[in-house]
């Protein structure tokens, strides 16, 4: 075989790397298109879940519909206590005095504290409300759900007369107590008990206009009522309610006894 010569090796290398850039452009261009349709074919499409809807159904036969949670409502007296500053989930629901707990796991072999959190037990429910005669969609606490079915439904919950109760109402409870006050069967009730106490019956008009009435200093009788709520507020007293306001007018306070 004859010994190859410097040119002609020259010239072998020259046309190899000539045909190897001809045909690199090829080549990336085959295999841009491999990779957009890999690209494409493995694309992840982004899915959201819808919240749960909180729209309340219609009630039959009226036209006053269940309050929104965070809507205005001017026709709604505001709640005594105003809302609540912490943990403000709990103005959307029936939480009592419900909050997020904060506190420490200590281990027993090296008493290593680790901080943790206890957070309430918060359900989705649907109540039935006798009086409106539907199901009312709310957040609700396990323990306020107990106290729920120990009274006897959530018409009897929520029209507790105890301070105590208000509180535990929180804003949402207070909208639900004023709307099931406007049904013809709570009403019914609150005659009859009128009429066991020997009061007479009064109309809606009447109410209105005591209401609306002006006192001495030229002021209206709800605008008084407004003021001493807020005072009271301010002062952090506790409002009496119903039998509670009676018994405290009745009854003489208890005294210490004195020391001989």
């Amino acid at each position: 075989m004859p010994p190859t010569l410097p040119m002609q090796s020259c010239l072998l290398r020259a046309s190899a790397s000539a045909s190897a850039s001809a045909a690199r452009p090829s080549s990336l261009t085959a295999l841009r298109r491999i990779l957009s349709t890999t690209s494409s074919a493995t694309r992840r499409t982004l899915t959201t879940t819808t919240p749960k809807s909180y729209k309340q159904p219609a009630i039959p036969d009226s036209d006053l519909p269940i309050p929104s949670v965070t809507a205005p409502h001017p026709e709604i007296p505001p709640y005594p206590y105003g809302p609540r500053p912490f943990y403000h989930q709990s103005n959307t629901g029936l939480y009592g005095e419900a909050r997020i707990r904060f506190g420490n796991n200590v281990s027993e072999e090296n008493e290593i504290k680790t901080r943790r959190k206890w957070r309430p037990n918060v359900h989705h429910k649907r109540l039935w409300s006798a009086s409106l005669g539907v199901f009312v969609k709310t957040r609700v606490t396990a323990r306020v759900l107990r106290t729920i079915d120990k009274v006897g439904g959530l018409d009897e919950y929520l029209l507790g007369r105890k301070p105590q109760r208000v509180k535990d109402l929180g804003p949402w409870g207070w909208r639900l107590r004023w709307r099931i006050m406007q049904t013809p069967s709570v009403r019914e009730r609150f005659a009859r008990e009128r009429a066991a106490l020997g009061l007479p019956p009064k109309e809606e008009t009447e109410l209105r206009a005591e209401a609306e009435a002006e006192l001495p200093d030229g002021s209206s009788a709800g605008d008084a009522l407004m003021a001493e709520t807020d005072r009271m507020l301010q002062e952090g007293s506790e409002f009496k309610l119903g039998a509670e306001a009676e018994e405290e007018g009745g009854f003489m306070r208890e005294e210490k006894p004195r020391k001989a």
